[in-house]
């Protein structure tokens, strides 16, 4: 049987792409995949992985995440600054998703910022 691939669309597999950041044996190198991997937590449902990787002055307090929804594929549209050296970059992608049989997406300009070496959610527009 093959290796699931991962949610976030890169074509490897999970456990060689989103799904080493998620269990903590490796962290983002760059915005876009920090934003890559916070996509693959909720389309495996990992509310933990979304919560320690939001930046603290806009994370909620708690993080319940809908069972109903399907996440379908991620399309990145955009990426400004967010590299290896950079302290700040945004990422703009469309997220599809099933809920109650309708297909629909979420698009979102995303900013992250890097604090003590990682990469934290900010906010989206």
């Amino acid at each position: 049987m093959a290796p699931r691939r991962c949610p976030c669309g890169t074509g490897l597999p999970y456990a060689e792409c989103c799904g080493r950041l998620h269990d903590g044996t490796a962290s983002a190198a760059t915005a876009e995949q920090l934003m890559r991997s916070r996509y693959s937590a909720f389309a495996v449902g990992d509310p933990a992985y979304l919560l320690a990787t939001w930046h603290p002055s806009t994370r909620p307090p708690s993080l319940e995440l809908d069972p109903t929804v399907r996440w379908t594929g991620l399309d990145v549209l955009a990426t400004t600054d967010g590299g290896l050296l950079a302290a700040e970059g945004t990422v703009e992608f469309r997220a599809w998703y099933r809920h109650e049989g309708e297909t629909g997406s979420q698009h979102e300009v995303s900013r992250f910022v890097r604090e003590d070496g990682a990469w934290r959610y900010l906010d989206g527009r």
